[in-house]
């Protein structure tokens, strides 16, 4: 047979089959429901809407795109982000659902460029199992226990080693002195190390270059500052080796300082990590532990100046602190100094909680919450962290991706696509928060009454005393949730309370140049938060 009649057999066949094939198409594309995704804009091809959506903006707000996109396609809508198809979530609602089924429908993912630059074993990159080891080693060192007998002390030391060191009628950019603070507390804590030394220093500089490439654009091209932050990682990673290296063979001889306690010493006792997941961990938490507590310091130096009735009611909180432990013959700060710093940083209350669900005997309202009682009496238990926390916003956004076809309120999220639960949106959303845009301590406060015989009366708690159970806004995720919720959470509150006590107590302060925060969207003061300081003393004579 001819190859031109073996060609002519084999067309026939394929035009024959043709109408069969495009009937198997049409069926399977009918029966295939359409999905229902959210309304919105997927932008340009590859980059979609993703320059747009970084686009700087003050802190304070959610910027110009959430704004638009919000009026236009409510609080969750579809775009293309990262160079992926995304749901975008300000809803307050959706944004819990994501975090509480972390691992079951949705899980971590961040760009590439982050796990390139801050380690494939980093915590903030990985998922599953590994994952929850690496928390459960951060946990176990930051434990409640470990605050109160450990970190306290060292919290305080720092602190006052800053403070000291600034003089009278002085300039200087607030922000570098906060990262000053967390990067000492930082690199003791996980290395002994002590600050002035010229390691440290070193350390110092190459983790500001380090910085500087992380919140970058990922360009891995010569003279950028991605690439030179690759570059500082490789020795930060030499010397923390190094360090690895000198601290086994001590531990082997048997020759370890008692001062060494720290997070490195612990890894290497307590765990089975290889070298390389011990040093992506260490930098994971010298950048997680460092960054944000810095940030949210220099934005409650930023805050406060503009209330000055919050700044009076620390004062008084702080003073009378102060006055008891001169009574008492005491110098440093205890646990029980720091739960009595309420104004500041006691439990934020926003929901009823009762002792007893079937006679509810006691009942714990937010200001915003009355509930048709009559309001007899106040029990403040104000937060000034919780209001810097919820009006800066540290964390503007997090990075997940569906695993599973998930249906939300009748919206369909693909399995694949990347979902960006955005916190700041819920923090500002005034159906949430009256007036969210203004810094008010005052609305964490706590109107509490007991109910006998249906009459509301006074429950006899004293006036500024924490509840007696804790239960927090759950429209305020400052620190995420779920499984990922962040681990260092409580030393970040303790480094927060603590500096500002001794602020307080020994600094008036006040802005030396316009500045504000804007969203990069890390947060940053573009001028460093510069202030002007006079040394004052609120301590008992």
């Amino acid at each position: 047979m001819s190859h031109s009649l073996l060609s002519f057999y084999s067309l026939s066949s394929i035009l024959a089959l043709l109408p069969l094939f495009i009937f198997i198409l049409i069926k399977r594309k009918q029966s295939k429901p359409k999905l229902n995704l959210p309304p919105g804009n997927m932008g340009w091809p590859f980059l979609g809407e993703t320059i747009a959506y970084l686009n700087p903006y003050s802190a304070t707000t959610i910027g110009e795109f959430m704004e638009q996109h919000i009026a236009r396609y409510g609080t969750i809508y579809k775009s293309k982000l990262f160079g992926e198809p995304a749901i975008v979530s300000a809803d307050a609602g959706l944004n819990r659902f994501i975090l509480q089924n972390e691992g079951k429908l949705f899980e971590c993912s961040y760009p590439r460029s982050i796990g390139g630059i801050l380690g494939k074993w980093s915590m903030l990159v990985l998922v599953g199992d590994m994952h929850r080891d690496m928390r459960v080693i951060s946990l176990n060192f930051l434990s409640h226990a470990r605050l109160r007998t450990h970190l306290l002390k060292e919290v305080e030391k720092h602190t006052l080693l800053v403070l000291n060191s600034w003089n009278q009628s002085s300039t200087f950019s607030a922000q570098d002195e906060a990262k000053k603070f967390t990067f000492n507390l930082m690199a003791r804590h996980i290395m002994s190390m002590d600050p002035g030394d010229i390691e440290t220093d070193q350390l110092k500089k190459e983790y500001v270059t380090f910085m500087k490439g992380v919140v970058s654009a990922p360009l891995n091209f010569p003279g950028t500052a991605y690439r030179k932050a690759l570059k500082s990682r490789s020795t930060i990673l030499k010397f923390i080796e190094g360090k690895m290296e000198d601290r086994v063979k001590r531990i082997q001889e048997g020759n370890e300082s008692l001062e060494e306690d720290d997070l490195l010493n612990w890894v290497l006792k307590h765990s089975n990590l290889s070298t390389e997941q011990i040093l992506d961990l260490i930098l994971s938490l010298l950048f997680a532990g460092h960054e944000t507590s810095s940030v949210a310091i220099a934005l409650a130096i930023y805050f406060l100046p503009g209330s000055p009735q919050a700044i009076q009611q620390l004062r008084e909180e702080h003073r009378e602190i102060a006055r008891a432990k001169k009574e008492a013959g005491e110098v440093e700060l205890t646990w029980d100094d720091y739960k009595k710093m309420e104004f500041t940083h006691c439990l934020a209350v926003s929901n009823i909680i009762c002792d007893d669900d079937d006679v509810m005997p006691f009942k714990v309202f937010t200001t915003e919450q009355h509930y048709g009682y009559s309001l007899i009496t106040q029990d403040y238990v104000v937060k000034v962290v919780n209001e810097t926390l919820r009006l800066g916003n540290v964390v503007r956004f997090l990075h997940r991706k569906a695993v599973k076809d998930v249906n939300y309120k009748g919206y369909d999220i693909p399995s694949g696509w990347k979902v960006l639960p955005v916190i700041a949106a819920v923090h500002l959303d005034p159906s949430l928060f009256d007036q969210p845009q203004h810094f008010n301590p005052w609305r964490w406060q706590v109107l509490r009454f007991q109910i006998i015989n249906g009459h509301v009366e006074n429950n006899g708690n004293s006036r500024g005393s924490c509840p007696s159970k804790s239960i927090t806004n759950n429209n305020f995720l400052p620190f995420g949730g779920g499984p990922r919720l962040c681990a260092g959470s409580e030393l970040a509150k303790l480094e927060m309370a603590v500096f500002i006590h001794h602020l307080i107590l020994n600094y008036h302060w006040e802005l030396a140049d316009t500045d504000q925060p804007f969203a990069y969207p890390f947060v940053d003061f573009p001028k460093g938060l510069p202030i002007r300081v006079q040394p004052h003393s609120l301590l008992p004579n």
